[in-house]
């Protein structure tokens, strides 16, 4: 269950850190209002607990962001507009950032920064000088590369906020969008996502889609018996495959996936 207080501090801090200092008009207001817009009843995914996710995953990735405050106020605003029936729920939240953040304080620069982040969560597929962009969209499909247990949440939430869907066209959708993800050459685009997600989220959606068995392809360096950090290895660490160089990798690369 997500801490309300916890969020609004939160926003309330990425907001000053924003605007540059304390002074402005007061946070909270904007605070409540956006939290009132992820608990509307039509969500069982997208909701505070969501929210609250990636801006734990911002947190945890804000080393590789160039401005981590506005990663955070991209994360509040990236689903604030959500209706599971209409396909324009990027833009609208977007739109809602570029009204709500200059009545906030917040620079023109700032946000149109914030808004830009949030039309990127439509493809999930920022450009590799794009620090911040990525650190928003690793964040937002961490839940990708989750624990079995999180993950089955996940999916069937999802599925409660389509119910209108019939099953077959749901699956055919969802496996679309899925494929056109892992069809990225990197689906996580920082170091740290591509270090810790990456295999993980890849291997959940072949099993979850029905691949009747497990095949490993490893790096040159792990099939040559070289560590990551060898100078042999430099330029061919996960080229071609996966690179395993202890015992916890091998843990992460299988984590969740059942082997019996």
């Amino acid at each position: 269950m997500a801490d309300t207080q916890d969020l609004r501090d939160r926003f309330v801090r990425a907001l000053e850190g924003a605007r540059g200092s304390s002074e402005g008009p007061d946070p909270v207001p904007y605070a409540e209002h956006l939290l009132a817009r992820w608990r509307e009843p039509q969500r069982h995914y997208h909701t505070v607990d969501h929210l609250t996710a990636v801006l734990d995953r911002v947190d945890e990735l804000a080393d590789h962001a160039d401005d981590p405050d506005v990663v955070r106020l991209a994360a509040w605003f990236h689903d604030a507009v959500y209706m599971p029936d209409r396909s324009e729920n990027e833009e609208r939240s977007a739109r809602l950032a570029e009204r709500a953040l200059p009545e906030a304080g917040v620079s023109a620069a700032k946000t149109e920064e914030v808004a830009r982040l949030v039309r990127l969560t439509v493809t999930h597929d920022p450009a590799d000088d794009d620090r911040d962009g990525q650190v928003l969209c690793d964040a937002d499909l961490a839940i990708l590369a989750a624990a079995p247990s999180a993950y089955a949440a996940y999916t069937a939430a999802v599925r409660e906020e389509y119910h209108f869907v019939p099953d077959d066209d749901f699956r055919e959708g969802r496996a679309g969008i899925l494929r056109q993800l892992l069809g990225l050459h990197r689906l996580f685009r920082t170091p740290y996502g591509q270090e810790h997600w990456e295999a993980t989220a890849r291997y959940k959606h072949l099993i979850a889609h029905g691949t009747m068995g497990l095949s490993v392809a490893y790096d040159l360096p792990t099939q040559m018996g070289h560590d990551s950090d060898a100078p042999i290895a430099s330029g061919e660490v996960g080229k071609v495959g996966v690179a395993i160089d202890s015992i916890d990798d091998m843990r992460v690369l299988f984590g969740g996936i059942p082997l019996d």
